[in-house]
């Protein structure tokens, strides 16, 4: 006989691991009764629980459900009674499958993007919005910057009909194991939310955990991007860049060499020196690394990913010896993990011994030897033409940088602008950062003047959303501009374009440096030349808003 062990209630890892482990050992035991890994291989499926789980994989089952308790003090007993007790899986009535969109009545969601910030809360508040809409009842738990916010309590999972995700990097999902769940980006669960909840109803699927699949396997089978893995490192990033360079920027107002006189202001600035750029700064590329190998490779890949962006880091690899570094991490330790194979009784050595071992030598003598050389070359030579450039060429660059932050406000596109300058602040280039900000915060102010040129051309509520984008964009949030997005995309995204690249090509040109990845209007006394930055952003949020204002329709309703 065949069984296959679950779990219907969030018991937690550990837990978990001890049941599957004492049951392994009194199916030793028995002559003929075997745990098995594949649930389609089963002859019963044995589930430790206080209900059953909705399952369509169950339908066909014979299914034994057991308390916690019993399952821990009785297992030998359990087994032996396994298939006189197990009966035809039937699933419960509340929580039938969602063809029926009236019986679902609970909804918990998770919202997560790479900076936390915008696109985190804004999706939140759409999901909200529209499921009370629906008359569901609703719970969002937003994995920003600042960590859980909103948090969903056990008892909330345990009365959800549907777990709905709505993240662009890797979350933890423990705790909703055995639920129906649906994952999807913050970008579509914010823009086509109707659409995606219609999908989640049915396409959800419920949640086994990333012990029953690989760890980079989304739920829908399909395998994530290498985008979501750098999004990821991004996300775990940018803290370290923002508090490092403002330290920095600091230090600077001191006087540029200040840093290098200990006797300075009683060595305030060497200090701020030393805590920006001697430790955040140097950790940026390591830590970066490190969370790419862990979204790819979960846990065991992290101390890798770190070592791996550490060598890269001191090489002068810079942010693509970090790239590489991660991924390589990521997939070592992942193919380790499944090639070794190891008894339960030193299951446990692998992910504290075994694979932080040989997953360090492995991805630590390739970066010395064979990845760092040539990538520091390229880095070197990158910097050295950036920090060298004419005129001409800034001016290209910063239209191209400052286009890609306006295409598609907060997605891809703009995260790779994004990305690629906030990596070059490791390699002590500024200039890439200063016109990324100022595109990113031209959409929005830009949609605001728009709605003050062209007032009639807008209905009230659109003003309205005038007056929060302004906001939002002297915050640097790009998604400030987005209800415009979705009521008027292609006019909307040409004239923010055209805006962006204006802007971006100015403070390029005119090599205005920034080392403070985010915070807007609140970080402009920190670059290189304030009053012509706001001029750039000034000019190109003015671009956006007239082009905007003379091509947009009159509103036809108020």
């Amino acid at each position: 006989m065949k069984l296959f062990l679950t779990q219907s209630d969030n018991i937690g890892s550990a837990k978990a691991y001890l049941l599957r482990e004492v049951f392994r050992a009194a199916a030793q035991k028995a002559e003929d009764i075997s745990l098995v890994e594949n649930l389609a291989e089963a002859d019963i499926v044995l589930i430790v629980g206080s209900k059953l789980p909705n399952n369509s994989a169950l339908v066909g089952k014979k299914v034994l459900l057991v308390s916690e308790e019993s399952a821990m003090n009785a297992p030998e007993t359990i087994l032996t009674n396994a298939q006189t007790q197990a009966v035809d899986y039937v699933a419960p009535e509340s929580a039938v499958s969602f063809n029926g969109v009236s019986k679902v009545k609970n909804i918990v969601a998770v919202t997560a993007c790479p900076t936390g910030v915008a696109h985190t809360f804004m999706s939140a508040e759409a999901i909200e919005a529209y499921a009370k809409k629906q008359g569901w009842k609703v719970k969002v738990e937003t994995r920003g910057q600042v960590g859980a916010g909103n948090e969903i309590t056990p008892e909330e999972v345990a009365a959800a009909d549907l777990v709905f995700v709505a993240a662009d990097i890797d979350v933890p999902l423990d705790k909703f194991k055995g639920k129906p769940m649906y994952r999807t980006s913050t970008g579509l669960a914010l823009k086509k939310t109707a659409q995606e909840f219609d999908k989640a109803f049915k396409e959800a699927k419920v949640f086994e955990g990333v012990s029953s699949k690989a760890a980079n396997t989304e739920e829908n089978g399909e395998k994530k991007g290498v985008y979501k893995h750098l999004m990821t490192g991004v996300s775990h990033m940018l803290p370290l860049v923002v508090a490092g360079g403002l330290l920095i920027a600091i230090s600077f107002m001191f006087g540029i060499e200040a840093f290098k006189d200990e006797t300075v202001f009683h060595g305030l600035p060497k200090a701020l020196m030393d805590i920006g750029g001697g430790a955040a700064f140097a950790l940026m590329i390591a830590v970066f690394a490190g969370y790419v190998a862990f979204s790819i490779a979960d846990r065991p890949g992290l101390a890798v990913g770190l070592i791996g962006g550490m060598l890269a880091s001191t090489a002068g690899a810079g942010i693509l010896g970090g790239i590489v570094a991660g991924i390589v991490a990521g997939y070592v330790v992942k193919g380790l993990n499944a090639a070794i194979k190891l008894p339960v009784s030193l299951t446990s050595l692998k992910p504290i011994l075994i694979l932080p071992l040989l997953g360090s030598l492995i991805v630590g003598l390739a970066m010395i030897y064979v990845i760092n050389p040539p990538v520091s070359q390229v880095m070197n030579a990158l910097t050295e033409w950036l920090k060298s450039m004419g005129e001409v060429n800034a001016i290209v660059l910063g239209t191209l940088i400052g286009a890609m932050m306006c295409i598609d406000m907060g997605g891809p596109v703009n995260k790779a602008a994004y990305t690629f300058s906030v990596g070059m602040i490791a390699s002590q280039v500024y200039t890439p950062m200063a016109a990324a900000m100022a595109a990113g915060m031209v959409p929005p102010i830009g949609m605001a003047i728009a709605t003050w040129i062209a007032r009639n051309k807008f209905t009230a509520n659109q003003r309205d959303a005038g007056k929060a984008s302004f906001i939002l964009g002297l915050c640097f949030i790009s998604e400030g501009a987005l209800p415009f997005v979705a009521a008027d995309p292609i006019r909307v995204i040409i004239s923010s374009v055209v805006g962006g690249a204006t802007a971006g090509a100015i403070s390029m040109a005119s090599d205005i440096t920034l080392q403070a990845p985010h915070g807007g209007l609140f970080v402009i006394p920190f670059v290189s030349e304030p009053v012509r930055y706001l001029a750039a952003i000034a000019a190109g949020a003015l671009v956006t808003g007239v082009i905007y204002a003379v091509i947009k329709p009159k509103a036809t309703t108020e």
